[in-house]
């Protein structure tokens, strides 16, 4: 069995997308990205101490089938204090503060951001 193909044409618009991921130039980008988001949390974090809103990191990582980012947040003191202002918690003697959503409607428009430009990259290349 023979199996044959032909193309005419130039095949520069894919070339220059490769080359530039294999920059990896998006990952800038998706730094650039990271921090606002970074920025968007810190300020919308409820603040007592001021520790865990200035806690706020990124980890944009690649691997084969894309990148990916992770906003972190180190405040800890024995506890994931973030998630416990996100979700609530228990106190010691018995009560309950219940959580206050800041997380998702801070990082919404961040995502929007992250959407508009990977889409703006893929109808570029």
């Amino acid at each position: 069995m023979r199996i044959s193909f032909s193309s005419s044409g130039s095949f520069q618009h894919m070339e220059t997308f490769l080359k530039r991921m294999l920059n990896r130039e998006e990952f800038r980008t998706l730094n650039s990205l990271a921090q606002r988001g970074v920025a968007a949390l810190a300020s919308a974090t409820p603040v007592d101490s001021g520790i865990t809103a200035s806690s706020w990191g990124y980890v944009v990582t690649a691997n084969r089938s894309g990148y990916s980012i992770t906003w972190t947040n180190t405040s800890m003191a024995g506890k994931p204090l973030a998630i416990m202002l996100q979700y609530g918690h228990g106190t010691g003697t018995g009560g309950y503060v219940r959580g206050r959503d800041y997380i998702n409607p801070a990082m919404r428009p961040i995502f929007d951001q992250i959407a508009d430009e990977v889409w703006r990259v893929v109808v570029s290349s």
